[in-house]
């Protein structure tokens, strides 16, 4: 974990299409919500929200000072594309000494400086996010995987070679089964994080997965009609 991160955040007395008059003076309506506390209507300054969501991202708690105090989580950030501006924010607010579960992102240690990469060759990144739990205060920024002794094609790194900080652990969903008894049942430390390839090797495996892909019109034609219209307006969110 890095420096604590601090957000600045005002109850908001502000419902419903009122909230526009907010956001014209550059407020950002929210809510705050988790388990055993009522929802929390907020308000915060765009430009410090801006800030803190390019530090935090939705992975690391953030410090809610204000009338109510409180660690949360960046959960949910509408934005008007159109306009680039933040038109609604969600914060799920978690105990300090209750353990969550969040992704976080998968960074590449040595990248461009291989072994592999200074022989021509290319480290093809297959898995760039992983699903952690820890502590709000324990949580990394990212799960680091060391590639710089990669060296020939054929050759990967799993997560297994993470390097997993103290009080973080991997959290497997996956069911798979081994094909008979005698194998060992694969975990989530058994995928591949990064993989070695030829150049040529590789642009003939992306041609290989576009030849695959089915014409969109063609596919249209043989079905026959469009597909039916939707509704011409939809019911706007009041924040």
């Amino acid at each position: 974990m890095g420096d604590k991160i601090t957000l600045a955040v005002d109850a908001r007395e502000i419902h419903g299409k009122k909230v526009a008059n907010l956001r014209k003076e550059g407020l950002v309506p929210g809510v705050v919500y988790g388990p055993g506390i009522d929802p929390l209507s907020v308000q915060v300054v765009e430009g410090d929200l801006k800030k803190v969501i390019k530090v935090a991202g939705k992975h690391t708690p953030v410090h809610l000072t204000g009338s109510k105090r409180r660690i949360a989580m960046i959960k949910e950030v509408d934005i008007d594309p159109a306009k680039n501006t933040i038109q609604h924010v969600s914060f799920h607010a978690v105990r300090a000494d209750q353990p969550v579960v969040t992704e976080v992102p998968i960074q590449l240690v040595g990248q461009g400086e291989s072994v592999a990469e200074k022989n021509g060759l290319i480290i093809l990144q297959a898995l760039d996010r992983v699903e952690v739990k820890a502590l709000p205060m324990d949580l990394p920024e990212s799960i680091e995987v060391d590639i710089t002794n990669l060296a020939e094609a054929g050759e990967k790194v799993l997560l297994a070679d993470a390097k997993i900080p103290e009080g973080v652990e991997l959290v497997d969903h996956d069911d798979g089964h081994a094909d008979n008894e005698d194998e060992e049942k694969p975990t989530i430390r058994d995928l591949m994080v990064a993989s070695v390839w030829e150049p040529a090797a590789l642009e003939a495996a992306n041609a290989a997965t576009a030849g695959t892909a089915t014409d969109e019109s063609e596919v249209e034609s043989e079905n026959g009609s469009e597909a039916p219209a939707e509704d011409a307006e939809s019911d706007q969110k009041s924040e």
